[in-house]
């Protein structure tokens, strides 16, 4: 029964689309935030980080509000500086393996390449809710520390 549900999850949503971003309205304060995505499975392939400040288009195809791929360069951990609006904030992320651009699944719908949510939250029977993912931004300095597994 597990399997048919994460089948589901990732048959039905679109955990990440391949569109560009969607433009910010109306920002206001910004601050530096830097996530550090550590645990990587490869070295080499680029890790893709989807960056969503709305609730409901949380994990929905091309609903983010933009998208970074970073290249390893050799490492198992990559950090990323970015400028915020200040407020909630969740971060999908995913490493293309292979290189082929798009996250590799199963014949039954289940990712075969690694993926991670902020607040290090593990998709179960359902895809996390933003709730889970978000944390907050507010002044410059905050660190999103995210395992890939």
């Amino acid at each position: 029964m597990k399997i048919v549900a994460l089948s589901t999850l990732f048959t039905a949503t679109s955990l990440f689309g391949a569109a560009g971003p969607a433009p910010i309205s109306n920002p206001t304060e910004t601050a530096s935030v830097t996530v550090v995505v550590s645990s990587l499975a490869s070295t080499q392939s680029t890790v893709k980080l989807y960056f969503y400040n709305n609730p409901s288009g949380f994990l929905k195809d091309k609903q983010y509000t933009f998208m970074r791929a970073v290249k390893p360069g050799g490492q198992r951990e990559v950090s990323l500086p970015v400028e915020l609006t200040e407020g909630d904030w969740a971060v999908a992320i995913t490493q293309d393996i292979n290189n082929n651009d798009k996250l590799d699944k199963n014949f039954i719908g289940i990712p075969t390449e690694p993926f991670a949510f902020s607040n290090n939250v593990r998709a179960t029977l359902a895809p996390p809710a933003f709730d889970e993912c978000k944390f907050t931004v507010k002044g410059d300095g905050k660190v999103v520390n995210i395992v890939l597994k």
